[in-house]
């Protein structure tokens, strides 16, 4: 009987470790040859790549109108995805030059495309570089499908963020770093501060020295003391949402069953003349 709840306390707390969408770098080494893998690097301007990796920058399925680093349309950025050999039936994998922000916001917008198998590469290619993993050039992904199954519960509009201030029922999650949250940092904002009622997690604060993540009770003892509960619908912005997804990433991973990203972000926000500052 010992035996028994012993394994069981095995399994659930090997469960909970794995729950996050992450790969760490050795079982991407083991796996380099997979052919149900691809690998997508997702910073810009980058010279090395991890071997086999298809360059695709965040930005390759944004646009920059009427607000800065907007998404696509769900068919240009499945065709931009495709064009570039990204299959939504193949896992893919993520990772960016060690910020975490990249690839957050590359897995998010998969995530909303309901692409089913999306993992981010657990301190991207710092942590790659750390286990010397091969690297070279980037690789042209051959032409494949990447069909969109959009999944509009992973996006909040600014029409639902004004629903959620000051309510009891949301959190407005603010990925970006205390200054900015304040209003008190350098900025080209017109109006800098942050959307009223949204509580402070600066993104940088989810990963350790070394880029990884942290553990998922450190990580759930820093949302909740911030009142972020699982009762609750989060939204998570920044100023243009990037840095949003590594936090959209944590939360899904501890099992929060309703975790949206504003994709207008606070460039949206302050940029309405109604809508109200703190």
């Amino acid at each position: 009987m010992n035996k028994l709840f012993l394994l069981g306390l095995v399994l659930l707390v090997a469960s909970a470790v794995s729950a996050q969408d992450l790969i760490s770098a050795n079982e991407l080494k083991q796996n380099l040859k997979n052919p149900d893998y691809i690998i997508v690097n997702a910073a810009a301007n980058q010279k090395v790549f991890i071997r086999g990796a298809i360059d695709l920058p965040h930005t390759t399925l944004c646009t920059d109108e009427p607000v800065r680093n907007l998404i696509k349309s769900p068919a240009d950025m499945a065709a931009e995805l495709g064009n570039n050999g990204v299959a939504s039936d193949k896992t893919i994998i993520v990772y960016d030059e060690g910020s975490t922000k990249y690839a957050g916001r590359m897995y998010w917008m998969l995530k909303y495309l309901g692409a089913p198998n999306v993992k981010m590469l657990d301190g991207n290619i710092k942590g790659w570089k750390a286990i010397r993993g091969p690297i070279g050039g980037a690789t042209k992904g051959k032409q494949a499908t990447f069909t969109a199954k959009v999944d509009a519960n992973q996006l909040a509009t600014m029409d639902e963020v004004k629903k959620a201030v000051g309510n009891s029922s949301y959190v407005i999650v603010d990925a970006r770093e205390p200054g900015e949250y304040a209003g008190t940092a350098e900025t080209e904002l017109a109006r800098p501060g942050h959307i009223p009622s949204a509580v402070n997690v600066n993104y940088e604060t989810l990963v350790d020295a070394k880029g990884l993540l942290k553990s998922n009770d450190a990580l759930a003892s820093m949302f909740e003391s911030k009142g972020i509960t699982k009762d609750k619908t989060a939204i998570v912005y920044c100023e243009t949402s990037v840095r949003a997804g590594v936090v959209y990433l944590a939360l899904k991973g501890l099992g929060y069953p309703k975790v949206k990203v504003y994709d207008g972000a606070y460039l949206e926000w302050q940029s309405t003349a109604s809508n109200k500052v703190d």
